[in-house]
């Protein structure tokens, strides 16, 4: 993957969008990238429904919520922006949350969070969001955890290789941040763990990645998310890098077991690519 140039960063009223404001302006400056700061929320509206069938100053007042929560995001956009010319402001889609993986297709990477159920704005957005955006848009995401500080990313990356498209799409994205990584570490599991770490070895030479170890995890490939976790903290890595993995049933997400445990448990930043 080229340098990512185009960064589209989600916004809502959850604490942790200021972290997210904070890493999309460092990742600005280190690939001298452009971020389009872009509001997503459901309405208030589509949160409470029964006002439809309310008097017309119950709408109202739906809006008016609306208009102060989009105001709330622009100041704190602004405010952590800090000046710089790279961060811009864009108004948020019409379709809310259904708008935002299409907005998706024009950018290199996305800027997300992970969903918090103790976050007092958790309603804001639905309980399948994150998926359905990694999903849907089939753009690689940075997705932060929501809890804990986060700093410079990428000097110390572990990735989570698998022989798959959607973890060599993951490997492709994160190109960027191998090259300028201190450490790389690679990780597999299985049968074939050793044979396709040598394989990714030898590709991410040739792509000017340097430092690498690998790791070997063993035969058997059972709760590689809780493994993966475990392992990253071991490592002290700043990065995890891993395929997305997920389809659509019956109106429902269904997300493979390592996906829906790091969407769910991740504790450090994750590089992401369905």
């Amino acid at each position: 993957m080229q340098t990512p140039k185009s960064i589209l960063l989600h916004l809502d009223g959850s604490a942790r969008t200021v972290e997210r404001i904070k890493l999309a302006r460092q990742l600005a400056e280190t690939f001298d990238a452009e971020v389009t700061g872009q509001p997503c929320t459901l309405s208030a509206l589509m949160r409470y429904p029964f006002a439809i069938e309310a008097a017309a100053e119950a709408v109202a007042i739906m809006q008016e919520i609306d208009k102060d929560a989009r105001g709330a995001m622009h100041a704190t956009f602004m405010e952590h922006s800090a000046g710089s010319q790279r961060l811009h402001w864009a108004e948020p889609e019409s379709d809310g949350p259904w708008g935002f993986a299409r907005r998706a297709l024009y950018t290199d990477l996305m800027v997300l969070g992970q969903r918090d159920r103790n976050d007092p704005m958790d309603g804001e957005l639905p309980g399948d969001f994150l998926p359905s955006v990694l999903v849907q848009s089939g753009r690689p995401a940075l997705v932060l955890p929501y809890a804990g500080p986060v700093g410079s990313v990428g000097r110390n990356v572990l990735v989570a290789w698998k022989e798959t498209p959607e973890s060599a799409r993951a490997v492709t994205a994160a190109l960027p941040w191998l090259r300028k990584a201190a450490r790389v570490h690679v990780v597999a599991y299985g049968e074939d763990a050793e044979a396709s770490l040598q394989r990714l070895q030898n590709y991410l030479r040739m792509q000017d990645v340097q430092n690498i170890t690998l790791h070997p995890g063993g035969n058997k490939d059972d709760d590689i998310g809780n493994k993966l976790l475990s392992f990253a903290a071991d490592l002290g890595s700043d990065l995890l890098v891993m395929g997305c993995y997920g389809h659509s049933r019956a109106r429902e997400w269904v997300m493979g077991g390592a996906t829906l445990s790091m969407l769910q448990w991740m504790t450090l930043p994750v590089l992401m690519s369905h």
